[in-house]
């Protein structure tokens, strides 16, 4: 039977993050891909130009199609807009033994504050206690924690453990912001923590990087992984294509970091 997976994410016209990148990791895995679209935005490999978040009833009316239709075994949530979309997710998934993969977006690559005032509370207040994993990255886990962020591998362990403390059941605590001898994630849950590691990849193709690890994880859940799998095959999956897409030139900026 085959694996389908939801993404509940914004659209990248650039073709690099969010529903596209999500899509293309899906399909990496064998896993079907449905969607629900959160907002459209303006942008490319140099920077959003502008975002249009899609009316809530309309975000709604998707997720219940597919619900409808198709056997969901695993979710991914991106970019939610605003905190109306948030709680319209929530009211949706609340009832739903399902794993959920939250990537908190609040800023892309390229510098641009993702959602308006008030989305990242509800977020936290509707979103995290839901989350199966909740993937930030340094600064995302500071803003969440309201502090600054970690800069030693003992700190993300500090931060990741404390991010438990908002309701999700594990934190995957994604090192790419720092600057420790090598690549390091932290996955932390009620039973402790775990180190995930690797050489860092210097590429200047790294658009939708979280986007495609988030889906990645999901892809693996939907596909009867367990979490612990789920992270290693996808941070291999997704360091492979990194190494495989250092010399592509698409778009002038920073290019996706899964184009294929």
């Amino acid at each position: 039977m085959t694996a389908i997976a939801l993404s509940i994410a914004g659209s990248d016209s650039g073709g690099g993050a969010g529903i596209q990148a999500d899509l293309a990791a899906f399909r990496a895995f064998g896993v079907f891909g449905t969607t629900a679209i959160t907002a459209v935005t303006a942008q490319n490999t140099r920077g959003i130009r502008a975002i249009h978040a899609v009316p809530p009833p309309v975000l709604a009316v998707q997720i219940e199609a597919v619900f409808d239709d198709f056997d969901v075994a695993a979710i991914k949530i991106g970019m939610v807009p605003t905190a109306q979309h948030a709680r319209i997710i929530a009211e949706l998934l609340a009832n739903r033994r399902l794993p959920v993969v939250l990537d908190p977006v609040m800023s892309a690559t390229t510098g641009l504050l993702l959602g308006e005032t008030g989305t990242f509370e509800a977020l936290k207040s509707h979103l995290l206690p839901l989350a199966t994993c909740l993937m930030p990255n340094l600064p995302e886990a500071a803003a969440l924690l309201n502090g600054a962020p970690a800069e030693s591998e003992a700190e993300m362990v500090e931060q990741a453990q404390a991010l438990l403390g908002l309701g999700p059941q594990a934190v995957l605590l994604k090192g790419g912001h720092g600057h420790l001898g090598e690549a390091v994630d932290i996955l932390a849950t009620r039973d402790g923590t775990r180190r995930f590691a690797g050489a860092w990849v210097r590429s200047p193709n790294l658009h939708g990087t979280g986007c495609a690890l988030s889906s990645a994880i999901a892809a693996n859940l939907a596909g009867g992984c367990t979490l612990a799998e789920a992270v290693h095959h996808a941070k291999q999956w997704l360091a492979g294509r990194l190494k495989a897409g250092i010399g592509l030139q698409i778009g002038r900026g920073s290019g996706p970091a899964v184009p294929f």
